[in-house]
């Protein structure tokens, strides 16, 4: 397919998407399967356009002056790809599966700028309703921070260190030009790409049949790093999902002692089994799913409580942009009610002097520390143990501020520490 094919296509896609209201990926993978000539590298080029209008659809929509696909998409060659509107008018000139000659108004768009008066929520790209929350954590940073969200992310891989270490992944991935990662001390990180590139299929090698390594932000290999799980303990990971987090737990523990892991929904847990087994993982105990009376024995034992909790996803809208415009009130509310259950039943686990780690993939204060202050007020045994007291023994490296300014609990973000959006809160039983 030409740039002016997959432009075209791209347009389709997001009129598809407006008029049926569905994720970005279902559109997609439709559109793909009515349109078989299409190869690999046209729809992947295709998907990387509709994500970018998504990243990005309040400041492209604000800048053209309207927010219809067609202007969306015409304005994404330029702001998200880096397109001379020059060559974006050559671009559209009518022919076969071509877009329609651009108006005088759209070229007025394609060279526009934002004014500096233009709304924060516009100029950040995130929901207006949300502009109040953006401003009371990140203050007057509030633009570029959702601004940083609002663009492509690179490719994160956890070393899994039960089978190899960086520099056999290294070596390994070197096709793919991997670079290790800025603090956690097991991850490597392969650079966003531009434009019509391809994101690197990492999981199709080898080195990742073998269990070498996993897909894994390193915001969210940071958070399990903070849990502050070693060797020999008793750790439940109460969240455990698809088993990311678990796996990097498992190999924390060099494969000794005993973790639990458990998801109210058997539908996220089941690829965990399948991933234990490749990661070398022998100490991980899958709980039947949804089943609250299989912890229940294990009330006030565990040295270590892990919640990952369900959040609304706001940390990660760099990958899944179309969920932030799908985000309500109502929704984050039903989100805030999950996170106080799962809480209180991960605090009765915590035995004396034991420790429980409250993880979001979330930059929204009612999900983070709007709810441990809440917790703590349920539970005055616990207490905050200061995130910076436990990077130093986790992570390492000299530790980054918190993007809330917070000595207390984490706020990592793509601005200020080149992650996905993730909240840690440490909070200790006493003895």
């Amino acid at each position: 397919m030409t740039p002016a094919g997959r432009a075209s296509a791209a347009i389709e896609v997001l009129t598809d998407l407006g008029a049926r209201k569905r994720p970005a990926s279902e559109a997609l993978k439709d559109w793909g399967s009515a349109h078989r000539f299409a190869g690999s590298g046209d729809r992947a080029a295709i998907g990387s356009l509709v994500f970018d209008c998504l990243r990005q659809r309040a400041s492209l929509a604000a800048v053209m002056e309207d927010d219809a696909p067609r202007a969306l998409v015409l304005r994404a060659l330029v702001s998200a790809w880096g397109m001379a509107p020059e060559a974006v008018d050559t671009l559209c000139d009518g022919s076969r599966f071509a877009p329609a000659p651009l108006t005088d108004a759209e070229r007025a768009g394609l060279s526009r700028a934002l004014s500096a008066e233009t709304r924060a929520s516009v100029r950040g790209d995130y929901p207006q309703w949300l502009e109040p929350m953006f401003e009371a954590v990140f203050g007057d940073a509030a633009v570029a921070e959702g601004a940083a969200l609002s663009v492509r992310a690179p490719v994160d891989l956890r070393v899994n260190t039960l089978k190899a270490n960086r520099c056999k992944v290294l070596k390994a991935l070197a096709r793919f030009e991997p670079s290790p990662t800025a603090y956690a001390p097991h991850g490597l990180r392969i650079a966003l790409r531009p434009g019509p590139a391809r994101t690197p299929q990492v999981e199709a090698d080898a080195a990742h049949g073998k269990g070498w390594f996993e897909v894994q932000d390193e915001g969210s290999q940071i958070a399990a790093a903070l849990s502050g799980v070693a060797p020999r303990l008793q750790v439940m990971d109460l969240c455990a999902g698809a088993g990311g987090k678990t796996l990097a737990l498992a190999a924390a523990m060099e494969n000794t002692g005993q973790l639990y892991a458990y998801d109210a929904d058997r539908f996220r847990l089941r690829p965990l089994f399948e991933r234990v087994r490749r990661a070398g993982a022998r100490n991980v105990q899958a709980l039947e799913a949804g089943v609250v009376a299989g912890f229940t024995p294990l009330k006030g034992r565990m040295d270590r409580v892990v919640i990952d909790a369900p959040c609304t996803g706001s940390g990660t809208w760099r990958r899944r942009p179309d969920a932030k415009w799908r985000l309500t009130p109502e929704m984050l509310a039903a989100r805030v009610g999950d996170q106080v259950a799962v809480l209180d039943a991960g605090a009765a686990l915590v035995k004396p002097a034991g420790r429980l780690t409250y993880i979001t993939c979330s930059v929204l204060p009612p999900e983070n520390r709007e709810q441990i202050d809440r917790f703590l007020e349920r539970h005055p045994s616990f207490t905050v143990t200061s995130w910076r007291d436990v990077w130093d023994t986790a992570i390492g490296v000299d530790a980054p501020a918190s993007a809330d300014g917070s000595d207390e609990t984490l706020l990592m973000t793509p601005r200020s520490h080149g992650t996905d959006g993730f909240f840690v809160a440490t909070l200790e039983r006493r003895a």
